[in-house]
């Protein structure tokens, strides 16, 4: 069996301010923005790789939850514990100050971490946790 990784769903809360902090900060293509009945589905992914996407979806398209449950999940994006994403650079510090200039929470400054690896943390404007790694 040959498995790849598709598609990676976060939750977003403000589809314009994601989709400047995935396009405009990060540097994601736009590969699709889909609205239906007052949301926005918008999918990105990294440049020069088609075949990696990230879906920013509305929470509460998900079908099956309560109102409950939503509230629940506002409140876990709201402190930055509902979701996370990990991506890696080849260089940390440029892109640390990249993303710092562009007034994104900042988590972590670049750390060597006791694992072994070098890595900082932000949340996106829906407050996933986004950690970027150093790839050495």
């Amino acid at each position: 069996m040959n498995l790849t990784i598709h598609s990676s769903f976060l939750p977003h809360d403000d589809p314009d301010a994601t989709l400047a902090f995935y396009r405009d900060t990060l540097g994601f293509e736009v590969r699709k923005d889909v609205g239906y009945k007052g949301m926005r589905w918008i999918t990105v992914g990294p440049v020069g790789q088609p075949d990696t996407n990230i879906v920013l979806h509305p929470p509460a398209a998900t079908p099956g939850i309560t109102d409950d449950e939503r509230r629940t999940i506002a409140e876990m994006m709201a402190k930055g514990t509902y979701a996370m994403l990990i991506l890696a650079t080849a260089d940390l510090d440029g892109t640390f100050e990249r993303v710092q200039a562009s007034g994104a929470e900042v988590v972590q400054e670049p750390t060597d971490q006791p694992y072994g690896i070098r890595d900082c943390a932000f949340r996106d404007p829906s407050g996933n946790h986004i950690r970027i790694n150093e790839m050495r």
